[in-house]
């Protein structure tokens, strides 16, 4: 099924700064419409002004354009609705970790304070180190057991 196919290829795009976690797993193909003429791809990105949308569109175009019974491809990126990081699939926040970047947390207060887990040994015993990493999308934290920096996913919600 040329669905299946499409699935599949946008399965093998990997976010450029995360090569463990795909788009898909990352919740971001909001939607998919096959036509005889073509595919549109619908895309929400993860942080507005995200400065890898180019590479991920390229890479998208890459990918679907193998498979043989697509002759036109039509890569959007769309912000409504807005993507929130509970879109990250369960499979997706098992890859963050094993790349060592924490999974956005899942509990925010109202305050919009946020605990991340360390991604190399669980603990939640993590200390905020500094609000902005490396990129938009994470922040860096100190785990206070296995004396360890990492990377964790900052949450986006709708409700901040």
């Amino acid at each position: 099924m040329l669905n299946d196919k499409v699935m599949a290829a946008l399965q093998s795009v990997k976010d450029p700064e995360i090569d463990s976690v795909s788009i898909i797993e990352l919740g971001m193909l909001e939607e998919l419409e096959i036509t005889s003429d073509g595919v549109l791809i619908k895309l929400l990105p993860t942080f507005m002004g995200c400065p890898a949308l180019e590479i991920i569109k390229k890479n998208v175009i890459n990918a679907v354009e193998k498979i043989d019974e697509i002759n036109k491809i039509e890569v959007q990126f769309i912000f409504h609705p807005p993507w929130t990081s509970d879109r990250v699939s369960d499979i997706g926040r098992e890859r963050l970790k094993e790349f060592g970047i924490a999974p956005p947390p899942r509990h925010i207060t109202e305050t919009g304070e946020w605990q991340a887990d360390c991604p190399y040994c669980g603990s939640t015993y993590t200390t905020m180190e500094n609000l902005f990493g490396p990129t938009a999308c994470r922040s860096i934290l100190y785990c206070k057991a296995c004396k360890n920096p990492f990377e964790a996913m900052k949450p986006v919600s709708t409700l901040m």
